[in-house]
């Protein structure tokens, strides 16, 4: 009998402990907002480590060359640059130069704006990259300020700044040819960021492509299937109301309705991570908008018995038809 309340007693303490625990977090993300922050951005997790960016090549990307660009003082991003596969054997060897003047070739262009966590060297990243230039595209990526080995502190405003920074060294070296953003998961909240923008100063891109986005930001986080505090009490005012006082908003929903390019979005049933009602609902939002009237708004949807969940979908052997 003392054996089993001395077991009780401890395993109560944990109980209490673990309680304790669950109870706290709430209090420390609203006094500290920066906590929330920085489980939106998820820079910190770098994955597949101890991989060299410096060397993409290692990652079997023997066609692609690194950069580094200086979108401001202070900051600098690290960049990839793919060549489609027409152009693969001249470029083994080549130096930044003839990467940047081969933009110019008369092939398509990808401006890839990648979700949270991880770097440009991302296992599931470089396979698109791989599938997009076997199509004929050039692939240029990049990681935000904070991000793998780029310099600066994370933020909305500043990974949209990167973005856009990006686009217009894009532009500087492609000539005639297309630009198209593609955007995905937290990445499509740069992209609509970014294509807002640049409608706005009417220098759209030639298309935006948004893979397994969401609404806003707040509508993801209350959506979000691995949030245990969703149904805790003052779940908005402890968790997102921080993420709006860390200026977080990335209101896709806003965004689209001032957009004048065409559109298609990408998403799986079966996504574990951005429910895919909330990309279906952007579908429906974007497609009634007028700012899109003259120009296409396509949805893929993806059943749930494919297995694309959230990063997968490059596995499509549809999406170069989609994408045509």
């Amino acid at each position: 009998l003392y054996r089993r309340y001395g077991l009780w007693f401890r395993l109560r303490k944990l109980i209490i402990w673990l309680l304790g625990v669950y109870i706290a977090i709430p209090f420390l993300v609203k006094l500290c907002p920066a906590i929330q922050a920085k489980l939106v951005f998820l820079n910190f997790v770098r994955v597949p480590y101890f991989i060299d960016l410096k060397r993409p090549q290692d990652q079997g990307l023997n066609h692609t060359c690194n950069y580094y660009l200086q979108p401001e003082e202070d900051v600098t991003i690290g960049v990839w640059h793919t060549v489609p596969a027409a152009l693969w054997k001249n470029a083994r060897g080549k130096d930044q130069l003839w990467f940047e003047d081969a933009l110019g070739s008369s092939h398509p262009v990808i401006l890839y704006l990648h979700g949270n966590a991880g770097t440009r060297g991302g296992d599931h990243r470089v396979e698109l990259y791989k599938v997009l230039s076997s199509l004929g595209y050039h692939v240029v990526t990049f990681d935000y300020r904070g991000w793998g080995d780029s310099i600066g502190s994370p933020s909305e405003r500043g990974m949209t700044y990167d973005a856009l920074h990006v686009f217009d060294w894009i532009k500087a070296r492609s000539g005639d040819n297309p630009v198209y953003i593609w955007g995905h998961s937290l990445g499509t909240g740069v992209a609509t960021n970014l294509v807002r923008r640049l409608c706005e100063r009417e220098t759209p891109p030639d298309a935006l492509i948004l893979e397994s986005p969401f609404t806003n930001i707040r509508e993801e986080a209350r959506s979000h299937p691995f949030s245990i505090y969703r149904y805790f009490p003052g779940f908005d005012w402890f968790f997102l109301d921080p993420i709006t006082t860390s200026g977080i908003k990335f209101a896709n929903d806003e965004n689209v309705k001032y957009i004048s390019c065409s559109l298609l979005i990408l998403h799986a049933e079966d996504d574990p991570v951005v429910p895919f009602h909330l990309g279906k609902k952007l579908y429906n939002i974007a497609a009634t908008s007028r700012s899109f009237r003259d120009y296409k708004v396509q949805f893929a949807p993806f059943h749930t018995d494919l297995g694309y969940r959230h990063k997968y979908i490059y596995r499509s052997p549809e999406l170069p038809r989609i994408l045509r």
